[in-house]
């Protein structure tokens, strides 16, 4: 039995318009996997970020462990997303401490739909798609959600 997990970035979004698409598709929990939760962009920092969804009935999640280092997220602004893949598989996913946590975000999906955010409009550039990828073979099916 195949399982939902969808993936948002925020880019072009603003919060309310995010509530809707996550609303729309279902999601229950929104999945922070951002390093650094913290944006420039009203309303995307961790806490208010939280704040408005909890007001909107969906749950959230900071997963900072599942996030991009610093050099993938250069080497994604610099469009290089070979390079914060291989940074990204090296650093987080391919450790001890990034299986786990990579174990915990599944335990979290089986719960209830999730969606993975990050700040990425195009998830081919992002590692929520690396994300993804991984989950898949545990019989996870991918929805790209746009705002």
């Amino acid at each position: 039995m195949s399982k939902q997990l969808f993936t948002i970035g925020y880019e072009g979004l603003d919060s309310e318009r995010l509530v809707g698409v996550l609303r729309s598709a279902g999601v229950a929990v929104l999945a922070d996997v951002r390093a650094v939760a913290n944006s420039r962009k009203r309303g995307f920092s961790k806490g208010a970020l939280g704040t408005s969804l909890r007001e909107a009935g969906l749950g959230y999640a900071h997963l900072r462990s599942l996030g991009t280092p610093k050099s993938g997220r250069q080497a994604a602004r610099a469009g290089d997303a070979a390079l914060m893949r291989r940074i990204y598989c090296e650093e987080v996913l391919d450790t001890a401490a990034g299986i786990a946590a990579l174990d915990a975000l599944a335990a979290l999906a089986e719960a209830s739909p999730i969606c993975l955010l990050c700040f990425e409009r195009d998830p081919a550039g992002c590692h929520r798609r690396v994300l993804a990828e991984r989950l898949a073979p545990r019989g996870f099916v991918v929805s790209d959600l746009y705002g």
